[in-house]
């Protein structure tokens, strides 16, 4: 057992606040987790957690070596990244995040294809319709749609999203075909909400004759998966706004039809963000390099980016 070995493995409880999820994380035991973390409090001669059997957090001490110990371990991914570039034999993990229906229905399936061509690399794709924290979470990549609020990150644009505003036939015989954001509102229709933490209202941004305006809808029915947005659409208990990729198949066989045509959405970027560091990362770029263009390709052939 190796010092950097224990040196990654309290990075990642620091990371991740949980020996059993660090322990997950890395596919080691938890009993391997926990002595790798006292192999190296015993090797500093200081705790780096406060231990309870319901918490866990650095001390003092833990903090500042999470800084070193993260610097170590930069400095030595990126000695073995340029020894993999040089040999272009890339290897290693990469720690990935994405939005539910991006990573499920345009990530996902072109994971084993980038693994079948670099061998030596494994992807640990995590898919969240949350913002995540690249720095605080320890990813290498994360794709997203709409704007990053983080201005010290780096972006790469994949492409301008098409979105719909959709509703099940059945909801439409029952409340009526809204014509227009302004009858979404007047009419009382019952919107379906992605809510991340801290949002304190909805607002659509729609197309009208005087350019975008931003619609503050309500409804009762509200979720942080845009997939159960879907499903509560599907079964007729609301109107939905929805990447055209995500409802392309639901669309074609009419279980879901387009609403308020006079006011569509605004397209919405699809990105991938990334800070400088990680962007010099061989197994980093070929990554983001292979599903970007793959991604672009099935957007141009199909016409729904």
């Amino acid at each position: 057992m190796s010092y950097f070995d224990n040196l990654r493995t309290f990075v990642r409880v620091y990371e991740l606040g949980s020996m059993s999820a660090a322990g997950r994380d890395l596919r080691i035991s938890p009993a391997v987790t926990s002595s790798r973390i006292s192999q190296l409090e015993e090797h500093l001669g200081v705790r780096l957690f406060q231990r309870t059997t319901r918490s866990l957090t650095p001390t003092e001490q833990g903090k500042s070596f999470y800084r070193g110990a993260t610097e170590i371990l930069e400095a030595v991914e990126a000695a073995e990244a340029q020894i993999a570039n040089i040999t272009e034999n890339p290897k290693g993990s990469l720690y990935v995040a994405a939005p539910l229906g991006v990573g499920r229905r345009l990530i996902a399936p072109l994971v084993p294809d980038f693994l079948q061509a670099y061998p030596e690399v494994s992807v640990r794709l995590r898919l969240t319709d949350r913002k995540v924290d690249l720095t605080t979470e320890g990813l290498d990549l994360a794709f997203f749609l709409g704007q990053p609020e983080d201005s010290n990150l780096r972006i790469r644009k994949i492409a301008d999203v098409d979105r719909i505003l959709c509703a099940s036939p059945e909801y439409i015989a029952r409340r009526g075909m809204p014509e227009s954001g302004d009858d979404l509102l007047s009419a009382g229709h019952e919107c379906l909400n992605l809510r991340f933490p801290g949002a304190t209202e909805f607002q659509w941004l729609l197309s009208t004759p005087t350019g975008p305006r931003r619609f503050r809808v309500s409804g009762r029915f509200e979720s942080d998966d845009g997939d159960v947005l879907t499903d509560w659409a599907l079964a007729g208990h609301g109107v939905a706004m929805k990447p055209v990729f995500e409802i392309a198949d639901h669309l074609k066989t009419g279980a879901l039809v387009p609403v308020a045509g006079e006011t569509p959405p605004e397209p919405i970027q699809m990105a991938c963000l990334f800070t400088h560091r990680r962007r010099q990362d061989p197994k980093t770029r070929l990554f983001m390099e292979f599903i970007i263009d793959r991604i672009a390709a099935r957007f141009q052939a199909t016409g729904l980016g």
